[in-house]
């Protein structure tokens, strides 16, 4: 099992260590409410250096950009950065990610660390265009600091205006002493903030400062029970429950990331997919009774006839209510729709929502 460059650091602080995608990382400090809460409202620090990077370069790395995934990187330029997927040529997602463009001809690709093996090989199987690429997953670390709070303490440790940033946006400075940090608006929490990509060497020297400088904000460190908590209640996808290689793009409600104004791997299958309409689709849900959803359990109508299954669920800690994700029969989608779980052979109430749960 791998470790991350602030694992040790984990452990000192009493975090409860598990493992994740083949590394030993922290799935909680003092527990998933109060953390889920710190975010929400104030600034928090997820280690989630288990994320892959990949250095893709040359004249020809727009063009397999283009060709392995599915939003339109031709609108990327230096600064900018957009979330994709990689689609199968069965149909499925072979992984989604995340694609900045440092510079021309020069773009990086972030990808799920559970995937990074199989991202890695199923993107060198279609470089035909002469790419250089490197995997630098194991050489960088990445911090997500997020919530209402973030830019405040971050601002203290950069000459860089970080309100001049975008969301999706994202630039390089000197961050605690530390030179060419990328400081990317983006996250996966629905509050705000930063997340940081630093060589694993500084990881504990920037890890120091920013507890340091967060300390009069209330900044504590977050563990991965939380980073899912506040994902569900955005409705924001997880590669292995609410997408996989079996799941379309289309069916997934990723159809804003699906860009049919070019050529890519299996676009002509998901066109006409497009074209024909989804036979089930990927929906947010409230239970109206009493239960918490979990990935597997099967939806009913109110027949007792299954029209699918639970992808992800949990109670939500800012919503207050038991929430899930999960594919249901098309016709079953619409908002409102009263829908039921089979939680332990009995039928729990549940409706169709429209994402996200949580507004802020």
């Amino acid at each position: 099992m791998k470790s991350t460059a602030l694992s040790q650091v984990h452990i000192d602080l009493g975090a409860k260590m598990v493992p994740f995608a083949g590394y030993n990382m922290p799935v909680q400090y003092e527990g998933v409410n109060v953390e889920h809460e710190t975010v929400r409202s104030g600034v928090g620090v997820f280690d989630v250096s288990h994320m892959g990077e990949f250095i893709l370069k040359g004249p020809g790395a727009l063009d397999l950009i283009q060709k392995v995934s599915s939003n339109d990187a031709s609108k990327l330029f230096p600064g900018r950065a957009q979330y994709s997927c990689l689609p199968n040529l069965d149909g499925g997602i072979v992984d989604d990610l995340l694609i900045y463009m440092l510079d021309e001809q020069e773009y990086l690709l972030v990808v799920n660390a559970s995937n990074i093996e199989k991202d890695w090989n199923w993107i060198v199987s279609h470089n035909s265009f002469d790419v250089q690429m490197t995997n630098v997953s194991d050489k960088w670390s990445l911090l997500a600091v997020q919530g209402p709070k973030a830019s405040d303490v971050l601002q203290h440790l950069t000459d860089v205006d970080l309100n001049q940033v975008k969301y999706y946006h994202f630039t390089k400075g000197v961050f605690a002493g530390v030179d060419n940090v990328i400081l990317s608006a983006t996250g996966y929490t629905g509050s705000g903030g930063f997340e940081l990509y630093i060589p694993n060497e500084v990881a504990n020297q920037v890890w120091s400062k920013l507890f340091e400088v967060g300390e009069p904000y209330g900044i504590k460190p977050i563990g991965l029970a939380a980073r899912d908590t506040l994902r569900l209640e955005m409705g924001f996808c997880l590669y292995g429950n609410d997408i996989n290689d079996s799941t379309s793009p289309l069916e997934a409600g990723l159809g804003w990331i699906t860009k049919f104004s070019k050529e890519f791997i299996n676009s002509a299958q998901l066109k006409l997919q497009k074209e024909n309409g989804v036979s089930k689709k990927l929906v947010g849900f409230e239970l109206v009774d009493r239960g918490i959803p979990r990935n597997g359990y099967q939806i009913n109508d109110s027949n007792g006839k299954s029209i699918g299954f639970v992808t992800s669920g949990t109670m939500g800690p800012s919503v207050k209510k038991a929430i899930g994700l999960g594919y249901v029969d098309v016709e079953f989608a619409n908002e409102n729709q009263e829908v039921f779980l089979e939680i332990r052979n009995k039928q729990v109430a549940a409706r169709i929502v429209k994402f996200p749960f949580y507004k802020s």
